[in-house]
């Protein structure tokens, strides 16, 4: 009787114990995999069924070294039994499925099976390898527009940094949908579009650098880890007649889709149609980027220009690092926020004046960078009275961020213990009356030649709306922005401790374009 015992007690234990014993201990294996975007996934879902162990040994039950040992080896046991049950019910489950089925269609479905694992198994080794940037020949012309770019994101900064509080914008967006509205202009409205846009190339070079520059972006595609769409759209008003000239610029140079609407007799309507363009081109995250009465119907044309980014960091943040801490607004207000945290080789460097601190935390590929630029405090400036994120916004200058940027590229990576905070916000303008004091005064006036558009003098920029939002976690950063322009018709240590406001950029590192530039005062908000 003995043997039929130990048997009837041997086989539930083979059943159940020894299968999830085994996964158990391969789930543990796999936390200790090289840094990549699966391992963290698999680390924070081993850290999310593991919560009523770990709540266990913070309990008391871990402070001394025998009962945290018992705990574990319990711990074990119990998960070991529930991956146990689970993987018996699953393959009784597809037993039982299976008996029904001839040897045929048995052969059938186990070969799917195995060629899904071969698959899985490829694309996880796969998402464990580390991946290069992607080469990038530029060209006098694409520098040029990049410079451009790059020197009138500063100069919009320049005349936004009053508005208070937190500010996020994507120059790139702008600047593309402006340099698409300046194929139209002629004369006295073109000169002062491309100075404001700092533009020093002739029309047939600048648009086919901007194409070169924005296939050089939708070529940094990656699977599942990047997603970077740029989209351009004409909305015409369709009665309304515009040159051939300027449609296969718009078309060949900005891959824009153009299309007819009734702007005189449906203005809600067209409205709808823009917004569900917007909607889909930002993966859903900008719904409504036409506000009600923002489309009228002496609306002739408008330009609409998205951009969408969301990328995995090259080393994620694990979550269960974050911890709440104290965030400095001001001298007189402290704010708590969730700060993550990662010990990883970065780019780290401060300013020859020591008054910024500046931090590379690369995406995967390493093609696209966030740069954190953190005035240092106050005790490590010579000679100064205050050094805030103010008091810095003062220097950011077109040189400035030059010297800034190239003393950080030179720099070798190094581990760095870097705390950022996670964040979200977003920010909304009407960019009207900050470019006209940039000098686009004439395209804002009746007067206004945009006869390149339609071969008349009737149409004029009335307003250059922006939406763009931004949220950095652990994973990653996603970031979204639209532009659209109406024209009416007349008639330093190894620490990074990001705890007060800064500054940070997104940027192309092969071909140096600053793709959205913010301020962060308050990340709470």
């Amino acid at each position: 009787m003995q043997p039929e015992l130990a048997a009837k007690f041997s086989s539930p234990r083979r059943k159940f114990f020894l299968p999830g014993a085994l996964f158990e201990l391969l789930l543990i294996a796999c936390c200790f995999l090289p840094e990549s975007w699966l391992a963290v996934e698999i680390r924070n879902f081993t850290l999310v069924v593991h919560i009523p162990l770990l709540v266990l040994l913070e309990s008391g039950l871990g402070e001394t070294a025998p009962t945290a040992i018992l705990t574990l080896l319990v711990g074990f046991v119990v998960m070991s039994c529930l991956w146990g049950v689970l993987i018996f019910l699953v393959t009784k489950g597809i037993g039982s499925l299976l008996i029904r089925l001839n040897r045929n269609q048995k052969r059938f479905v186990w070969l799917g099976v195995g060629l899904i694992g071969l698959v899985c198994l490829a694309w996880a080794g796969i998402s464990m390898l580390q991946e290069t940037p992607r080469p990038f020949e530029s060209s006098p012309e694409i520098k040029s527009v990049v410079d451009a770019n790059n020197a009138f994101a500063l100069d919009l900064y320049q005349k936004l940094k009053d508005k208070p509080g937190n500010l996020f914008f994507s120059p790139y967006s702008i600047s593309s949908a402006l340099a698409m509205t300046c194929a139209g202009a002629r004369g006295q409205t073109e000169m002062e579009m491309t100075s404001a846009l700092r533009f020093n190339l002739p029309p047939e070079k600048l648009h086919p650098a901007f194409k070169a520059l924005t296939a050089r972006l939708d070529g940094l595609q990656r699977w599942n880890r990047i997603a970077l769409k740029c989209a351009n759209s004409l909305w015409c008003q369709k009665d309304h007649q515009f040159t051939v000239d300027f449609l296969k610029t718009v078309r060949e140079d900005y891959s824009a889709e153009a299309r007819s609407v009734d702007f005189k007799n449906s203005p809600s309507a067209a409205a709808d149609e823009i917004n569900r363009w917007i909607d889909a081109k930002t993966n859903h995250k900008i719904p409504n980027g036409i506000a009600p009465g923002q489309i009228t119907p002496d609306l002739g044309l408008v330009l609409c220009d998205a951009i969408y980014f969301k990328c995995k960091w090259l080393h994620p943040f694990d979550k269960k690092d974050t911890k709440l801490s104290p965030f400095q607004v001001t001298t007189n207000e402290t704010v708590t926020v969730p700060m993550m945290y990662q010990h990883s080789q970065a780019k780290h460097a401060m300013s020859e004046d020591y008054s910024v601190e500046m931090l590379e935390l690369p995406y995967v590929g390493q093609d696209l960078s966030m740069i954190i630029l953190l005035p240092s405090r106050i005790e490590y400036v010579p000679d100064a009275e205050h050094n805030d994120v103010y008091d810095f916004e003062k220097k950011l200058t077109t040189e400035n961020l030059r010297k800034w940027l190239t003393k950080l590229d030179e720099s070798n990576p190094r581990k760095t213990s870097v705390r950022l905070p996670r964040f979200a916000t977003s920010s909304s303008f009407n960019l009207a009356d900050e470019l006209k004091s940039l000098g686009m005064k004439a395209a804002f006036a009746d007067t206004a030649d945009f006869s390149g558009m339609d071969g008349t003098k009737l149409l004029y920029l009335s307003d250059v709306f922006h939406r763009a939002l931004v949220e950095v976690n652990e994973s990653g950063t996603e970031a979204t922005a639209i532009t659209f322009s109406t024209v009416r018709t007349a008639g330093m240590d190894d620490r990074f401790i990001v705890d007060h406001p800064f500054i940070f950029l997104i940027r192309d590192n092969g071909s140096g374009s600053i793709l959205f530039i913010g301020r962060i005062i308050d990340p709470t908000k």
